[in-house]
């Protein structure tokens, strides 16, 4: 589970820390850390270029910057302000021999340590030059705690900021790295520890990752199991219009957990989908958890049947058009930007520039966990707990992928999981499958469906083993 901070939490914990280490002791393990990354991702016969800010995170930049001159590295090394920079880390980067320089040029590797986690977001002047420099130049860039501009606490960028290839971030990861545009611009993420773990208070959103089979190991059917007690899911999606929403879903539904699908919706529908499905179950009967709204008829009645069935309740696309004012935590509400922009009364490129508060409002609004599908969605639940999906491609905005995660979604809430852990974990999952199918190119929704069965079965290998 990757867990991310505030930065007032983050602040705190290094105070603490401080008492026990001193502040110069997390400036060396900070700085000792990014110098490896750097050894380890820049070539030893290549320039690397540190850009260097005012205040602690300069001065991570420069010891840094002093460790990789010491072991050979030619270093250059571009001072946003001589009188503000780091004193100390000035004076061990010139004695290591690193070589200054006014402004970035021809170099193809650069240390962003301009801005840390006390600036506000957006760069100017000076320090957006640089950045429009690597914007132009794309040099690989490695990010000093977080890319220069960022919101650190919420993701957004209302202005110029640095884009980077790696964020190496000390102590935990901060929300702006793993949430919206920030997310974005962080790159691949490597969490370094320094000594203030310890002294961190409860996390300000979690990720799950591929690792974290074992939390989930009761999914794993025992020998006394039956197709009842591993969870029915009832479906009523699709419509004339859009039958292969009907299809997508259910197998979505089938490549979880559940043990059996049930299937409501007209006719001719359900005949379409048991003769291509024949394990359904075609009407209503008793479920565990239903899924309703995908590709579906614009019509409030599925939405009032399946919430007096009193089990948890995935609603999406038409369904969220008739929610009744006041939900519960067991319904998993699962809009796109769009979506949520209209249940909330907002412009759509307000929630895609900052989703994060955007979700929390739907969830506490309709007392119901909200999971915001996006390039980094979010699963938050009405208490505010949050959960960020890490995975996925650029390649899962398709159609149909929505309806697959739904069916996915709904099978892991009748298997037993709450709406958080059901919608955290089926983003991940999805996401999986996606980046497993994006190998080979371009793929339609239908092979993420054939996927996560393998991509599930992979998560929780470690579990089965045992």
């Amino acid at each position: 589970m990757l867990s991310a901070y505030r930065v007032e939490q983050i602040r705190a914990a290094e105070e603490s820390a401080a008492r026990v280490h001193g502040w110069d002791g997390l400036m060396q393990a900070a700085a000792a850390a990014l110098a490896d990354v750097v050894a380890l991702r820049v070539p030893s016969d290549a320039t690397t270029l540190v850009l260097v800010g005012p205040g602690n995170n300069g001065g991570d930049a420069l010891f840094a910057a002093a460790r990789l001159s010491d072991r050979g590295h030619r270093v250059d090394i571009a001072l946003l302000d001589h009188a503000k920079a780091h004193e100390a880390g000035l004076a061990a980067a010139r004695h290591a021999g690193a070589r200054f320089v006014e402004a970035p040029s021809d170099q193809r590797y650069v240390v962003d340590g301009l801005f840390g986690i006390g600036a506000r977001p957006g760069l100017e002047g000076r320090a957006a030059q640089w950045a429009d420099w690597v914007r132009d130049e794309r040099p690989y860039v490695i990010a000093v705690d977080t890319p220069s501009g960022i919101g650190v606490d919420d993701g957004t960028v209302p202005g110029t900021a640095v884009d980077a290839d790696v964020t190496v971030t000390f102590g935990g990861a901060k929300p702006g790295l793993l949430i919206g545009r920030g997310a974005l611009a962080s790159g691949e993420l490597v969490v370094c520890g320094v000594g203030i773990a310890e002294h961190l208070s409860d996390p300000a959103c979690e990720a799950l990752e591929l690792g974290d089979g074992a939390r989930f190991a009761h999914l794993v059917p025992g020998p006394e199991s039956h197709k009842y007690s591993r969870g029915v899911v009832g479906i009523e999606a699709g419509s004339p219009e859009y039958a292969g929403a009907a299809h997508l879903c259910v197998a979505g539904a089938q490549a979880g957990t559940a043990g059996m699908v049930r299937f409501v919706g007209q006719r001719e529908l359900c005949d379409r989908v048991v003769d291509r499905a024949p394990e359904v179950v075609a009407g209503r009967g008793h479920v565990q958890a239903w899924v309703v709204g995908p590709g579906g008829i614009d019509d409030p009645e599925p939405v009032r049947a399946a919430l007096d069935d009193d089990v948890p309740v995935l609603l999406d696309a038409t369904a969220l058009t008739h929610l009744p004012p006041r939900l519960r935590p067991d319904v998993l509400l699962t809009p796109h930007a769009g979506e949520l922009a209209r249940m909330l009364e907002v412009e759509r490129v307000e929630v895609e520039a900052d989703p994060w508060p955007h979700a929390r409002t739907a969830a506490r609004r309709w007392d119901a966990t909200v999971l915001l599908k996006g390039p980094r969605t979010l699963v938050v639940a009405p208490d505010g707990r949050t959960m960020v999906n890490t995975s996925g491609t650029s390649w899962l905005a398709t159609a149909g992928a929505g309806d697959v995660l739904a069916g996915f979604a709904g099978s892991l809430l009748s298997s037993g999981l709450d709406t958080l852990s059901a919608g955290a974990l089926a983003a991940l999952l999805h996401g999986a499958a996606a980046e497993r199918a994006a190998l080979a190119g371009p793929f339609p929704a239908h092979h993420i469906a054939e996927l996560l069965p393998s991509v599930l079965g992979d998560f929780l290998v470690p579990t089965v083993a045992r």
